[in-house]
């Protein structure tokens, strides 16, 4: 009984334990955010495929290049016998077998259109891979810096509320000693309601990007998230690129244009003459013939069979010349020609669209560290003012209100500087983005 004791608390205390292990908050920085969310994200991983798929493509018209090789075998049964001529040819199970080599010489440039238009599928593969990993990256800093926005609010709500507990304590004791009015008392716990629905909303918030946080690096939705980066630095913008040249999305429209004139040339080849060496070599048996030969010593007809069995090689020149298909080819050629000047206006569209993302990207971190600039000077302003009228409220020469407004203005200013300075971050990531320089 006492065995069953033991194990029971000891059982007990490993699951306390890993309780313990699983309540253990995940300590985060932003670089650790970055690499869990490329290690997790879905999209990541499948253009991590599509560009081994597109290496794969390549290698196989790499291939085409070279000659071929293919063996094969038959057996035939053949009944009745065939009569030729008075001599019976049997088949009864004959076989074949041999091996053949295919040699491309010239298929009207399909083969070397093929291989542009893998290296350029490999190109379009690495592109999608970096435009991929940009968002990723944009989602990670995006979802980790408004984490830490809605907590530093919670915190300064925190704080808020503390500081109305105080002046109520303080109003309290005043009302007893007939310094203060019950209408003072009742204004202050109002506020502290007020407070109280804002503090569970932030909380609320909180709680609901945490869960984004934890979606975007893969982590349970569950788990306690602390995010390292307790000072958040802002350097003003060196960025005064608009260029457009390093974004994926441009080089993929380019690439477009580069397959579709490789499609031009796979369509006209279906158009010219093809020419491929063949060679190869067969073997065969089981074949017999029979028939009735005189005897030469009695002058008797007799039975008379004979096998065959033998191989041969042989080796041939095919050209191939397409005369008449009712125009089909010259409508592909034409087809092709059609969907290359698609994709050139589709470059000229999307790269105007691509400048005005880049320009309005540069637009909103200036302006955002005008912001700061702007928080700085509101939160300095808003604390002096807090803390004169603390001292003025203490010495009886300010009201209840002109308090109360100095702690409203101070709560707000700090929210304008923690939304501008996360909001800062956010936009220095997407310009990086914008621009295609997010590693």
């Amino acid at each position: 009984m006492k065995k069953i004791i033991i194990s029971s608390a000891a059982i007990l205390l490993c699951c306390t334990a890993l309780r313990a292990q699983e309540q253990e908050p995940l300590m985060l920085s932003q670089e650790e955010c970055r690499k869990m969310a490329l290690a997790y994200n879905e999209d990541m991983q499948n253009a991590d495929n599509e560009l081994r798929k597109a290496k794969l493509d390549k290698a196989i018209a790499f291939a085409a290049y070279l000659p071929g090789f293919d063996a094969s075998a038959s057996g035939t049964y053949i009944y009745p016998d065939i009569d030729m001529m008075g001599m019976e040819l049997q088949m009864r199970g004959m076989y074949a077998a041999g091996v053949t080599l295919t040699q491309p010489i010239y298929v009207g440039g399909k083969i070397r259109a093929a291989n542009k238009l893998s290296r350029i599928g490999l190109d379009c593969a690495e592109e999608m891979t970096r435009k991929t990993r940009m968002e990723v990256l944009y989602d990670a800093d995006n979802a980790y810096w408004t984490f830490i926005a809605v907590a530093r609010k919670v915190r300064m709500l925190e704080s808020y509320s503390a500081q109305m507990d105080a002046i109520y304590r303080q109003v309290e004791t005043s009302l007893a000693s007939q310094l203060a009015t019950e209408n003072d008392l009742l204004r202050i716990s109002a506020k502290r309601s007020e407070i109280t629905y804002q503090l569970q909303k932030a909380r609320n918030g909180a709680d609901l990007c945490r869960m984004a946080l934890c979606n975007v690096i893969g982590a349970d939705l569950d788990t306690r998230i602390i995010p390292t980066d307790t000072v958040i630095a802002v350097t003003p913008p060196e960025y005064t690129d608009e260029s457009i040249e390093l974004r994926p999305e441009l080089h993929l429209l380019q690439k477009q244009i580069e397959a579709g004139e490789q499609q031009i040339r796979m369509a006209r080849s279906e158009i010219l003459p093809s020419v491929a060496l063949m060679g190869g070599y067969l073997y065969y048996g089981n074949i017999k013939m029979k028939s009735f030969v005189a005897d030469p010593t009695s002058g008797a007809y007799v039975p008379y069979t004979q096998e065959f069995k033998d191989g041969f090689a042989a080796a041939m020149l095919s050209v191939s010349v397409p005369l008449f298909h009712w125009g089909a080819g010259l409508k592909k050629v034409k087809k092709a020609k059609l969907d290359l000047e698609n994709n050139r206006l589709a470059l000229q569209k999307n790269s105007r669209l691509l400048s005005i993302e880049v320009r309005q990207a540069l637009r909103n971190l200036t302006d955002s560290y005008t912001m700061i600039e702007t928080t700085e000077l509101g939160c300095r302003q808003a604390e002096a003012n807090l803390q004169n009228m603390n001292t003025r409220y203490e010495a009886s020469m300010c009201s209840l209100t002109d308090l109360l407004d100095a702690q409203a203005q101070w709560q707000q200013a700090l929210s304008n500087r923690i939304e501008a300075q996360t909001q800062y971050k956010i936009y220095e990531t997407d310009y990086l983005r914008a621009t295609g320089r997010l590693e």
